[in-house]
Protein backbone atom coordinates (compact mmCIF):
# COMPACT_ATOMS: atom_id res chain seq x y z
CA UNK A 1 0.00 0.00 0.00
CA UNK A 2 2.80 2.44 0.87
CA UNK A 3 4.66 1.43 -2.28
CA UNK A 4 1.57 2.17 -4.40
CA UNK A 5 1.19 5.61 -2.74
CA UNK A 6 4.89 6.44 -3.38
CA UNK A 7 4.55 5.29 -6.99
CA UNK A 8 1.52 7.58 -7.49
CA UNK A 9 3.31 10.47 -5.81
CA UNK A 10 6.32 10.06 -8.10
CA UNK A 11 3.94 9.92 -11.09
CA UNK A 12 2.17 13.13 -10.05
CA UNK A 13 5.50 14.94 -9.51
CA UNK A 14 6.75 13.76 -12.92
CA UNK A 15 3.52 14.93 -14.53
CA UNK A 16 3.85 18.37 -12.91
CA UNK A 17 7.42 18.73 -14.22
CA UNK A 18 6.35 17.55 -17.68
CA UNK A 19 3.47 20.02 -17.86
CA UNK A 20 5.76 22.82 -16.64
CA UNK A 21 8.34 21.99 -19.29
CA UNK A 22 5.69 21.93 -22.03
CA UNK A 23 4.42 25.30 -20.86
CA UNK A 24 7.90 26.73 -21.48
CA UNK A 25 7.74 25.63 -25.12
CA UNK A 26 4.83 27.95 -25.81
CA UNK A 27 6.73 31.20 -25.54
CA UNK A 28 5.09 34.60 -25.41
CA UNK A 29 4.65 35.64 -29.07
CA UNK A 30 4.39 39.32 -28.23
CA UNK A 31 7.84 39.62 -26.66
CA UNK A 32 9.55 39.74 -30.03
CA UNK A 33 7.64 42.86 -31.04
CA UNK A 34 9.47 45.20 -28.67
CA UNK A 35 12.38 43.21 -27.37
CA UNK A 36 15.36 41.31 -28.62
CA UNK A 37 16.73 38.30 -26.79
CA UNK A 38 20.49 37.95 -26.41
CA UNK A 39 21.20 34.87 -24.33
CA UNK A 40 19.03 35.13 -21.25
CA UNK A 41 18.88 38.94 -21.26
CA UNK A 42 16.06 40.79 -22.95
CA UNK A 43 16.85 44.28 -24.19
CA UNK A 44 13.91 46.48 -25.06
CA UNK A 45 13.78 48.38 -28.33
CA UNK A 46 13.14 52.10 -28.31
CA UNK A 47 9.93 53.59 -29.73
CA UNK A 48 8.28 57.01 -30.08
CA UNK A 49 7.57 58.55 -26.68
CA UNK A 50 10.54 56.95 -24.91
CA UNK A 51 12.87 59.32 -23.05
CA UNK A 52 16.64 58.89 -23.06
CA UNK A 53 19.59 60.60 -21.42
CA UNK A 54 22.50 60.99 -23.80
CA UNK A 55 25.89 61.62 -22.22
CA UNK A 56 28.82 62.68 -24.39
CA UNK A 57 31.96 62.60 -22.24
CA UNK A 58 33.61 66.02 -22.09
CA UNK A 59 30.84 67.71 -24.09
CA UNK A 60 28.38 69.20 -21.60
CA UNK A 61 26.45 71.06 -24.30
CA UNK A 62 25.58 67.78 -26.04
CA UNK A 63 24.69 65.92 -22.85
CA UNK A 64 21.02 66.00 -21.92
CA UNK A 65 17.62 64.36 -21.85
CA UNK A 66 15.78 63.85 -25.11
CA UNK A 67 12.50 62.29 -26.20
CA UNK A 68 12.01 60.18 -29.30
CA UNK A 69 9.49 62.04 -31.47
CA UNK A 70 6.39 60.59 -33.17
CA UNK A 71 8.41 59.90 -36.33
CA UNK A 72 10.80 57.72 -34.29
CA UNK A 73 13.72 60.16 -34.48
CA UNK A 74 15.98 61.75 -31.91
CA UNK A 75 17.25 65.30 -32.48
CA UNK A 76 20.55 66.33 -30.88
CA UNK A 77 22.72 69.41 -31.33
CA UNK A 78 25.53 68.78 -33.85
CA UNK A 79 24.38 65.21 -34.50
CA UNK A 80 21.12 66.31 -36.11
CA UNK A 81 18.14 64.00 -36.43
CA UNK A 82 18.90 60.32 -36.03
CA UNK A 83 16.45 57.41 -36.41
CA UNK A 84 16.04 55.88 -32.92
CA UNK A 85 12.83 53.85 -33.00
CA UNK A 86 13.45 50.12 -33.27
CA UNK A 87 16.99 50.36 -31.94
CA UNK A 88 18.31 49.03 -28.65
CA UNK A 89 20.15 51.31 -26.25
CA UNK A 90 23.54 50.02 -27.42
CA UNK A 91 22.62 50.37 -31.11
CA UNK A 92 21.62 54.00 -30.52
CA UNK A 93 24.94 54.62 -28.72
CA UNK A 94 26.81 53.30 -31.76
CA UNK A 95 24.74 55.39 -34.20
CA UNK A 96 25.31 58.57 -32.19
CA UNK A 97 29.03 57.84 -31.89
CA UNK A 98 29.32 57.35 -35.66
CA UNK A 99 27.36 60.53 -36.39
CA UNK A 100 29.37 62.71 -34.00
CA UNK A 101 32.70 61.19 -35.06
CA UNK A 102 32.10 61.71 -38.78
CA UNK A 103 31.02 65.32 -38.37
CA UNK A 104 32.42 67.07 -35.32
CA UNK A 105 34.32 65.14 -32.65
CA UNK A 106 37.55 63.18 -32.88
CA UNK A 107 36.76 60.23 -30.59
CA UNK A 108 33.39 60.72 -28.86
CA UNK A 109 32.43 58.57 -25.88
CA UNK A 110 28.63 58.32 -25.92
CA UNK A 111 26.35 56.57 -23.44
CA UNK A 112 22.58 56.31 -23.63
CA UNK A 113 20.36 55.60 -20.62
CA UNK A 114 16.62 55.13 -20.92
CA UNK A 115 14.98 57.42 -18.36
CA UNK A 116 11.39 56.52 -19.21
CA UNK A 117 9.53 54.11 -21.45
CA UNK A 118 6.03 54.62 -22.80
CA UNK A 119 3.32 53.83 -20.22
CA UNK A 120 1.22 50.66 -20.30
CA UNK A 121 -2.55 50.53 -19.80
CA UNK A 122 -4.78 48.24 -17.73
CA UNK A 123 -8.50 48.11 -18.50
CA UNK A 124 -11.48 45.97 -17.64
CA UNK A 125 -12.17 44.18 -14.38
CA UNK A 126 -9.55 45.84 -12.17
CA UNK A 127 -10.03 48.21 -9.24
CA UNK A 128 -8.17 51.16 -10.81
CA UNK A 129 -8.10 50.98 -14.62
CA UNK A 130 -5.81 53.48 -16.27
CA UNK A 131 -2.34 54.43 -17.49
CA UNK A 132 0.72 53.33 -15.50
CA UNK A 133 4.46 53.96 -15.88
CA UNK A 134 6.40 51.01 -17.27
CA UNK A 135 8.83 49.17 -14.99
CA UNK A 136 11.43 46.66 -16.03
CA UNK A 137 10.46 43.01 -15.52
CA UNK A 138 6.72 43.66 -15.58
CA UNK A 139 4.42 40.67 -16.07
CA UNK A 140 0.64 40.24 -16.31
CA UNK A 141 0.11 39.51 -12.62
CA UNK A 142 2.17 42.49 -11.47
CA UNK A 143 0.33 44.75 -13.96
CA UNK A 144 -3.01 43.66 -12.49
CA UNK A 145 -1.66 44.27 -8.97
CA UNK A 146 -0.46 47.76 -9.94
CA UNK A 147 -4.00 48.50 -11.16
CA UNK A 148 -5.39 47.72 -7.70
CA UNK A 149 -6.05 44.03 -8.25
CA UNK A 150 -8.85 42.21 -9.98
CA UNK A 151 -12.51 42.76 -9.15
CA UNK A 152 -14.73 39.90 -7.99
CA UNK A 153 -16.11 39.63 -11.56
CA UNK A 154 -12.70 39.25 -13.20
CA UNK A 155 -11.50 36.19 -15.02
CA UNK A 156 -8.76 34.47 -13.06
CA UNK A 157 -7.32 32.50 -15.96
CA UNK A 158 -6.88 34.82 -18.95
CA UNK A 159 -6.24 38.39 -20.08
CA UNK A 160 -6.39 40.13 -23.42
CA UNK A 161 -3.28 42.06 -24.52
CA UNK A 162 -2.86 44.48 -27.39
CA UNK A 163 0.87 44.75 -28.01
CA UNK A 164 2.33 48.13 -28.88
CA UNK A 165 2.21 48.55 -32.64
CA UNK A 166 -0.55 45.96 -33.09
CA UNK A 167 -4.22 46.66 -33.77
CA UNK A 168 -5.64 43.43 -32.36
CA UNK A 169 -5.91 41.95 -28.88
CA UNK A 170 -4.71 38.42 -28.24
CA UNK A 171 -5.59 36.11 -25.37
CA UNK A 172 -2.88 35.20 -22.87
CA UNK A 173 -2.93 33.22 -19.61
CA UNK A 174 -2.67 35.07 -16.31
CA UNK A 175 0.86 33.93 -15.53
CA UNK A 176 4.19 35.38 -14.48
CA UNK A 177 5.68 34.13 -17.76
CA UNK A 178 3.63 36.60 -19.83
CA UNK A 179 5.62 39.83 -19.94
CA UNK A 180 4.20 43.31 -20.41
CA UNK A 181 6.08 45.68 -22.68
CA UNK A 182 5.96 49.49 -22.90
CA UNK A 183 2.82 50.68 -24.67
CA UNK A 184 0.87 47.44 -24.15
CA UNK A 185 -2.85 47.52 -23.36
CA UNK A 186 -3.95 44.83 -20.90
CA UNK A 187 -7.67 44.10 -20.56
CA UNK A 188 -8.91 41.86 -17.77
CA UNK A 189 -12.16 40.31 -19.03
CA UNK A 190 -15.21 39.45 -16.98
CA UNK A 191 -15.46 35.80 -16.06
CA UNK A 192 -18.42 33.72 -17.12
CA UNK A 193 -19.84 31.38 -14.49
Amino acid sequence: MIARFCFRLVGVVALVFLVGACGGLNSDPGVGLNATTSGSMTELRLAPGDKVRVTVFGEDKLTGEYQIDNAGSLSLPLAGTIPAAGQTKSELEEALTRQLKSEYLRNPKVTVDVTGFRPFYVLGEVSKPGEYPYRSGLNVLSAIAIAGGATYRASTSKVMIQRSGSTEMAEYPQATTVHIMPGDVVRVPERFF
